[in-house]
This record gives C-alpha cells, structure tokens and sequence, in this order.
C-alpha cells in the first residue's frame, strides 16, 4: 500500500513537473496562479452572499432616505467594483503564464479599463450621494435645487473624464506640464472656437447661482412660455403650453428678459372695468362700490391683510429697508374697488384684487365666481351695466 501511495506521489509530482517545465514555471508561480485563479471564484461568491444581507440591512432601514436610495443603487455602485477585482485577478494570473512587459499595448489596455471601471465606480457613488441629499432636502422641505443633481453630476462626469486623461497620460509617459504648456496656443484656437460652448456652461452656472428659475418653474421669455423641464451644462429644455419640448441656450435665457410666474407665493392679480351706464346717482355707485369691496375682502378666495398676518412679524425684521418682503418672496394683497374714468359710453369701475392661489385653474375658478357676485350685485341695485349702443334722432321738416 505504501508502495502505491508513494507511485501516485511520484506520479502526481512527475506531472507537475511536466506541465510546469512546459509552462516554463517554478514551483512558487503555480501556486500563485491557482491562488489567482480562485480569487476570482472567491469574489464571485463572496459578492453572491453579501447580497442578499446587504440589501435586506437597507431595506430594513429604507425610512431614512440615504438608505433607501442605497439600496436601489447598490448594485450600480458595486458592479464597477466586483468587475474591476475579476480584471485585477486575471490579469495577474495571465502575468504569470506570459512574461508582458508594462510598456506593451496589452499592459496599457488593461490599465486603462482598471482606470475606467474605478471612475465608474466613484461616479456612481457621487451619483448617489448628490441625488440622496438633494431627495432628502425636498422631502424634509429644506430649500433644494432640483436642476443642481444634473449640473453637479455632468460636472462631475467632466472631472471624472480629466481625471482619466491625465492618468492614461501619465502612464504613457507623457509630461502633463509640458503637453499643457504646448498646448497653450491650440488650447487658445479650441477655446476660440468652442468660445460659444463655453460661454453657455458659465451662463448656466450664473442662472443657477442667481436662482432666476428652477426646474419646474413656468417661464416666460421674449419668444417662449412653458415649464423648465432641464436646465442643463450649455441649454434649458422648456415645455411649451402646446406640448412641445424646445431647447434654449443658456447664454440667450441668461441676457435676456426672464419671467418668472412660479415665484409667487400668495397673490394672482385679478383685474377688469366695470362699465355702469352714464347716471347722476352717486348714491347709489358709491353703495354698489362699498358691497363690492365688501364682497372681496370676506372671500375666503381674495387676499386681504388679515390672511397674511404671518407677513406683519417678518415686515418688522425686514422694516430697515433691506429689501421689500413682498416683492421679494412674491406677495400680493392689494384690494381696490373705484370708480376709475368716465368712456365714450360708460362710467368704468375698477375692481382689483388678488387670488390666494397662484394655480391657473383655481385662479379662473375664483375670478368665475367673483364676476356672478358682482353681476349680482349690480343686478340688484339701480345701476344697470352698460354697452355701446347709438341713437338716431329724426327731425320732422314739414
């Protein structure tokens, strides 16, 4: 028996030794390519088992938003990483088979897709970070700048990307400094003509930093009107009222008028005459002004001082005259009601007030009802409404 034991040693270790004088190996190197080689079966089922328990952690946790938003990521982020392990383990068991030199092609190649899958990685983790606190800002109410997730993240695609030429760079045994310095004159005829490009990315910068609108704000400019949808690196991508997406340089919303109808707080204007036909009853027009007016102020739809008491702490704070806190923020409680001229054929009340609501379809609804309370009253006063109308006056000649 020992016999046999000691024949299949011999016989194992005659093997050995034939594969590795074929492989032109030594003993040590065997070992560390079959140590590579399970490396790469290890991460596999390491990851396979890490799973399941990770993503059940986060689940348990998903409450809290950077948990939450964790674990729908949480395979993006890590398939960079499990690829980048697989390539890692490869290459250095392939390394011990073929002597590759690190100035060869293939040496360079294989640095370069380590060097992309690690800024993969890094970007999805920045990706996530930046869309969790933002999500997290809006949820809690703070003040959050949903057009900042897209600036922010093609900056840093365009950070990642320097990042990769400058170590594919350094590989290749470039000189950054002095490609930099040789490349000032070109980099001058680029800027030149890229000059466009890049004044529409520091216009974007500017609007943001100015907070002249934000993504899902209704805009309007001198040839568009709709919602911003995107405001991107170089333009804006607006949707019009008609369904159609239009796509704006940054530069032309940047030096060009830009009006802002989503901020306002409290306070869609509403204003029209009323023609009244021509009368000498003063009474009588002051009494319909008065119910008018009173109309308006008890509306629980018209803004009046007294629904905005909230505004009387903050004018105190604001009362050195920094700036005007209505303006600012987008309040409105103007309420008038007067006989404002005398027309061709009517006298001309004007009615002015403001809606609590800045929604379009509630502000219709609103200036619907306000129009049957004054037809109303007028209906039930001495007045009578008014409309061109002509007389003809015949003379008898006989």
């Amino acid at each position: 028996m020992e016999k046999l034991n000691q024949s299949i040693e011999n016989i194992i270790v005659n093997i050995i030794n034939k594969v590795l004088s074929i492989l032109n190996l030594k003993s040590y190197e065997l070992l560390y390519f079959i140590l590579y080689i399970t490396l790469i079966f290890v991460v596999k089922i390491v990851a396979n088992l890490l799973k399941k328990p990770l993503k059940f952690y986060l689940f348990k946790r998903r409450k809290e938003s950077y948990y939450r938003y964790l674990f729908y990521r949480v395979d993006k982020i890590f398939k960079p990483i499990i690829y980048f392990l697989y390539l890692h383990f490869l290459t250095k068991a392939i390394f011990i088979l073929y002597k590759i030199d690190e100035n060869s092609d293939i040496y360079i190649i294989l640095y370069v897709v380590k060097i992309v899958l690690i800024l993969w990685s890094i970007y999805e983790i920045i990706k996530y970070l930046i869309y969790a606190t933002i999500r997290s800002k809006i949820k809690s109410q703070k003040i959050a700048r949903r057009e900042l997730f897209n600036l922010l993240l093609n900056i840093s695609k365009i950070v990642l990307f320097l990042v990769a030429i400058v170590l594919i760079f350094s590989k290749l045994g470039v000189d950054i400094t002095a490609l930099i310095t040789s490349l000032g004159i070109g980099g001058a005829i680029i800027g030149f003509s890229a000059k466009d490009t890049l004044v529409n990315f520091f216009d974007s910068i500017r609007l943001v930093s100015e907070d002249a609108f934000r993504q899902g704000d209704w805009i309007e400019t001198r040839d568009i009107e709709g919602f911003v949808t995107e405001i991107g690196l170089t333009s804006t991508k607006i949707r019009t009222f008609d369904n159609a997406m239009v796509t704006i340089p940054n530069s032309r919303l940047a030096n060009d008028y830009v009006k802002n109808w989503t901020k306002r707080v409290i306070g869609r204007r509403i204003k029209f005459y009323l023609p009244i036909k021509f009368t000498a009853n003063t009474v009588e027009i002051d009494r319909v002004i008065h119910e008018i007016y009173e109309m308006l102020h008890s509306h629980p739809d018209i803004v009046n001082l007294n629904k905005i008491k909230y505004l009387k702490k903050m004018t105190t704070i604001f009362e050195d005259g920094l700036f005007n806190i209505e303006d600012k923020y987008g309040v409105r409680r103007t309420l008038m009601v007067y006989l404002d001229s005398i027309d061709k054929y009517s006298l001309s009340i004007l009615v002015y007030a403001f809606s609590i609501s800045v929604n379009w379809e509630e502000w219709l609804r609103v200036k619907q009802d306000i129009i049957k309370k004054i037809v109303e009253i007028v209906e039930a006063s001495e007045l009578e409404f008014a409309y061109p109308t002509q007389e003809i006056l015949l003379k008898n000649l006989d």
